[in-house]
């Protein structure tokens, strides 16, 4: 299977490691938007989409380059994952408005994932921030577990 991952991780480094541990999963090559070659990407058997919580959106970078990918009729599996201080809204989670985008491209949105993490943001400033020691172990794994799903899930079959 061929993965790869886009990640825009730009306040602790949160988002990237929860990258990195389902690129372990997937065999996934991790790219910033910037770096992302859309080429690339529409080979790629599984595209992950992901990136810190601000003010209850995913990061600019991360949607406005989903936003100039070309639209596709071809099977392009993908997901979707987050981290953030707070917890997500379940009538309103953070990675809706990204997953309908990537649906309107022609992608096949296989699930998303989002887990707490080390945020600062303002109100939170005063007293060293919240979620310090996250995303942890536990989150790592639960990040894992997901991989694993889509890995088997879009492994080849003989």
């Amino acid at each position: 299977m061929n993965a790869v991952i886009v990640c825009a991780s730009v306040s602790h480094g949160n988002t990237r490691r929860v990258a990195e541990s389902m690129a372990e999963v997937l065999g996934a090559k991790v790219v910033a938007p910037e770096q992302a070659d859309p080429a690339e990407l529409a080979g790629a058997d599984l595209v992950g989409f992901g990136s810190g919580v601000f003010y209850s959106r995913l990061h600019p970078r991360l949607t406005e380059f989903a936003r100039t990918l070309p639209h596709s009729s071809g099977r392009r599996g993908a997901f979707v994952f987050a981290t953030s201080g707070l917890p997500e809204i379940p009538l309103v989670p953070f990675t809706r408005p990204l997953i309908r985008l990537l649906e309107g491209k022609g992608f096949e949105v296989d699930g998303s994932f989002s887990c707490r993490a080390f945020d600062t943001w303002a109100p939170f400033r005063p007293v060293g921030g919240i979620n310090k020691q996250r995303p942890n172990a536990g989150d790592l794994a639960a990040a894992q577990a997901f991989a694993e799903r889509l890995r088997v899930r879009h492994e080849p079959t003989s």
